[in-house]
Parts: structure tokens; C-alpha cells; sequence
């Protein structure tokens, strides 16, 4: 049908607590949500939008213009090629290249909602893994300000406890730097109710299980901060044995 209306589509993955910025800019761009999946620590969005007709003025000079390049072309390649067929059996073929943005590379309004934070680059966490009291107001503001982003940085498990009644499952106290049950500086983080699968441990010599003392490079998304506990809540995003 000629009024039938035809879409172009782009999907976009944005960092979990930036879908609301990722969405209000496409839709002032004339882009339509169509879906929202959630997942650990991005989102995948897809959009549309019609496809812009172009003004008739605009397509006769484009036609035209193809026209002209056209017999322009032929009469190169006539001249060329003296009238004969050429041979093109080693000719390259063209690659179209995708539109659509990949998985590995996904299309965030700017690079910085996709960086890890680490105390190297920047200097709030740098503080904050300094801080001699757990319950400063730096904990916090830090939750609030980088809730769903993802934090790097050495320590090791300061606590481990099951969670509840379960045998497999725990919960784990970490601090920053190497001293284990004795660390006495940075927030409380806590990983609640996650088996050892869970921590997505690495390195070149995995363990079967952890323990209180035991060193890593962790990895992590950040959650909320308690209060009343204060308890720094993180989610696992893999753990580097050290």
C-alpha cells in the first residue's frame, strides 16, 4: 500500500541506571521504544521510527542526477574497456555494512557510562576505600551518585557467613587492601545471598571454595548503601584471584 508506513530500527545497550537518559534522547531524535529487556548490568532497547520521505523536488534532482551519473558511467566504461566485455572474475565483492550497533560495542551517549570505576581513575572511590568509618556520609553519597555502575578494585574477604539456613549459599563482607578479618579502613561491602558460582571466580589457578583472608580483584555493580547497617551493598560481576 502507499500509505503503509515503513520503519528503520536501531537497538541500543545501555548501562542499568542510564535507560532513562538512553530513552529521552532517542525519543527527541523521533524514536519510538519499542522494547526494554533488563539485564545484570545493561539494558537492550529497541527503537523505531518512520522513515523520512523525501521532499518531491529533492527526488526529481536525485533521480536526475542518477540518470546523468549513469550514462556518464557507461560512456567511461565504453571508452575504457574499447567497447568489449570486461573481465570480472576477480572483481571484490562490496560488504554492506550492518547499521545495526553490536553487542560487543554498545551505543551509550557518551564513552564514560560504559567505564570501570577504579581508585586509578577516580578519585571519589579513591577516597572512599580510604575512609576510616564505615558509616561517613561519603558512603552514601557514593551509592546514590554510581548506583548500577561498575566498580574495580583489590581487597579481600573480611567475613563469610551462610545466608540463613542454607548450606551453599553466603554472605560476604569485603574490604579493600590485603588484611583480610583485620582491615580497618573503607566501607563494609557485602555480597548477600550468593553461592560461590555466584563470585564468576578467575585467574590461573581457580579455587573450589573462599575464605575469610582470601585475596582477590573484585569486581562489582554498585547497589544501595544502608544506613542503619551501614552495609554497602554490591552485586558480583566476576572475581580475579590475586
Amino acid at each position: 500500500m502507499a500509505d503503509e508506513i515503513k520503519y528503520e530500527y536501531k537497538t541500543v545497550q545501555a548501562v542499568r541506571g542510564t535507560d532513562g537518559l538512553v530513552i529521552s534522547k532517542m525519543q527527541k531524535d523521533g524514536w519510538e521504544l519499542v522494547e526494554q529487556v533488563q539485564g545484570l548490568l545493561r539494558s537492550t532497547l529497541d527503537f523505531r521510527r518512520p522513515n523520512r520521505p523525501l521532499p518531491r523536488l529533492l527526488i526529481g534532482t536525485a533521480v536526475g542526477g542518477l540518470v546523468i551519473l549513469a550514462i556518464v558511467t557507461c560512456v567511461a566504461t565504453a571508452l575504457e574497456d574499447g567497447g568489449g566485455k570486461k573481465d570480472e572474475s576477480n572483481k571484490p565483492t562490496a560488504v554492506r555494512a550492518s547499521v545495526e550497533p553490536s553487542a560487543s560495542t554498545p551505543t551509550t551517549p557518551g564513552s564514560a557510562a560504559d567505564e570501570v570505576i577504579t581508585p586509578q581513575n577516580n578519585r571519589e572511590f579513591a577516597a572512599l576505600l580510604k575512609t576510616s568509618d564505615s558509616c561517613d556520609s561519603a558512603n552514601p553519597d557514593f551509592a546514590t551518585k554510581y548506583k548500577g555502575k561498575t566498580v574495580a578494585f583489590d581487597g579481600s574477604i573480611v567475613h563469610m557467613a551462610p545466608h540463613g539456613d542454607y548450606d551453599t549459599r553466603y554472605d560476604f563482607l569485603l574490604g579493600p587492601g590485603d588484611k583480610g578479618p583485620n582491615t580497618g579502613i573503607g566501607p563494609a561491602f557485602k555480597y548477600e545471598d550468593v553461592n560461590i558460582l555466584d563470585l564468576k571466580l578467575t585467574g590461573t589457578e581457580i579455587p573450589a571454595t573462599v575464605r575469610a583472608g582470601d585475596k582477590f580483584r573484585f569486581m562489582a555493580e554498585v547497589d544501595e548503601f544502608t544506613s542503619k547497617q551501614c552495609l554497602f551493598f554490591l552485586a558480583p560481576v566476576s572475581t580475579e584471584v590475586r
